[in-house]
């Protein structure tokens, strides 16, 4: 069945602007009145200027009736995570401390998609300091998964995934530095793409004025087809002005063209982060669909790694990078709290408090940890094409807003088992650059989605995208969640 227009994909919103079709406006106005009826009960849309996005709307109307050059994704409506910079717009990060801090200028990404003419109209929701996998704060409250309202959507582009999956956005943007694209991707059957590090250029995406960039994090696009995901990334990708003036990004693009040609490896579980049966059976599925349309499969292929250091050497980096965001007093209290750890204590909580603390001469070797594993990684993909693993342990989960996050639990295979344990499939690809894309291949037996991640090589951003692409035409495309058509 062909999708109603405000679930079709930005591509085919654009080719509809551009051949006239429906207007510019009129397509504005169909989202608009979308987030009037739906918006309530999700809260995936938190900030908007319907005045300032008509009267654009309006100009792109007379771009076209003027025939003039018209950009990949003219007219197409769209929202972007609250931690994007935008002109006007508040920046917080969910914390009450930036409620008034107005941006003076659109981050790069958001200024970048507006040059390829979208119709930037409003923000989405995310967790506090983008640190959760659900989408709550004092600043917005809390956002609803379309699928079912009792569970989260995902973090920490949690806004991001409802409102795409819900047709109240044409396309989004997100960042990731432990799987904020991709969770929310899996969690609300939409596809997600997490570039390899330094690709797409963050600018814009700090708080509180900084301007320095991260080591581990990346922004990039989420969308309802995996095709919108190459055109967003066409625009997004490239240094910023400063480093324009030295090198160039020249991404390879894929030769493969048809599923046949790709060789994958796909893991279902690991040690470090038990996947939930439910989730093992769709990729299993997706795994037994690949090796009949004559797919070379591996179960067993893995890279030289051992999953526990690579896990141990990215939660200590991921808490080291993020470590800024803290105040003085909780960063004193990570240093207490390290200082009294057994040597032997490797949970989350431990590897938490020593990343929050870490020193400069511990980082630096856990850096060279880290590019040892990027190097194993490389030699791994001098014979398999692409990685296929769980994006989660479980479908999207029940809110639960109470207490610490590392002391919170969620239920996997009938065990009660703490949430932060899938930090691991964050950093499956994250800790070393990889580029991961999150493609939506079933539902589970409660009708929640599931999704899977497609790990390509460093710079191979274009093959997992493309391997997505080939999924959609062949195995699954979007499935709007049921109520909102």
């Amino acid at each position: 069945m062909p999708l109603d227009l405000p679930f079709q994909s930005a591509k085919h919103l654009a080719a509809a602007v551009r051949k006239k079709k429906i207007g510019c406006l009129e397509l504005l106005d169909l989202y608009l009145k979308r987030i009037e009826t739906y918006n309530p009960k999700l809260n995936a849309i938190i900030a908007s200027d319907v005045e300032g996005a008509r009267k654009r709307a309006k100009a792109a109307d007379k771009a076209v009736k003027a025939g003039k050059k018209l950009g990949p994704l003219h007219g197409v409506p769209m929202t972007i995570k609250e931690s994007f910079d935008v002109k006007g717009f508040a920046t917080t990060w969910g914390d009450p401390a930036f409620k008034n801090s107005i941006a003076e200028q659109n981050s790069l990404v958001a200024q970048r998609m507006i040059d390829a003419g979208v119709t930037l109209f409003g923000k989405t929701n995310v967790p506090l300091n983008l640190a959760d996998w659900q989408s709550y704060n004092d600043v917005y409250g809390s956002t609803n998964n379309p699928w079912d309202l009792g569970r989260t959507p995902g973090g920490s582009s949690g806004g991001s995934g409802a409102a795409l999956a819900a047709g109240l956005t044409g396309i989004e943007a997100g960042s990731d530095i432990g799987a904020s694209i991709r969770n929310p991707a899996h969690y609300c059957g939409v596809w997600g793409h997490k570039p390899t590090w330094n690709v797409v250029c963050p600018k814009g995406h700090t708080l509180g004025g900084n301007v320095a960039y991260g080591d581990i994090g990346v922004v990039g696009p989420l969308a309802r087809s995996a095709g919108d995901l190459e055109i967003a990334l066409d625009i997004m990708a490239g240094p910023d002005e400063i480093d324009a003036r030295g090198w160039k990004l020249s991404l390879p693009r894929p030769k493969k063209k048809k599923l046949r040609d790709f060789k994958v490896a796909v893991l279902l579980s690991d040690p470090n982060a038990e996947v939930d049966h439910t989730v093992q059976a769709e990729i299993q599925k997706l795994a037994d669909f690949l090796a009949k349309k004559k797919v070379k499969v591996s179960d067993t292929a893995r890279p030289a790694i051992d999953t526990a250091e690579l896990n141990d050497v990215y939660i200590r980096l991921l808490r080291a990078a993020t470590s800024a965001r803290m105040s003085d007093e909780v960063y004193q209290q990570a240093v207490a709290d390290a200082a009294t750890l057994a040597p032997d204590d490797m949970s989350y909580f431990a590897q938490m408090q020593r990343g929050n603390s870490l020193s400069h001469r511990t980082w630096l070797q856990l850096n060279e940890k880290r590019h040892r594993m990027r190097l194993a990684w490389d030699t791994f993909f001098q014979d398999w094409d692409l990685m296929l693993c769980p994006v989660a342990t479980t479908a999207a989960f029940p809110h639960d807003q109470q207490g610490l996050r590392h002391k919170r639990t969620i239920v996997v295979n009938n065990k009660k088992v703490p949430v932060v344990d899938q930090i691991f499939w964050a950093g499956y690809s994250c800790a070393t650059w990889l580029p991961a894309t999150s493609a939506p291949i079933g539902l589970s037996p409660e009708g929640l989605p599931i999704g899977v991640q497609i790990v390509g090589p460093q710079y191979g951003d274009y093959s997992t995208i493309a391997f997505a692409k080939l999924l959609e035409q062949e195995y699954r495309s979007f499935v709007p969640p049921p109520g909102y058509s």
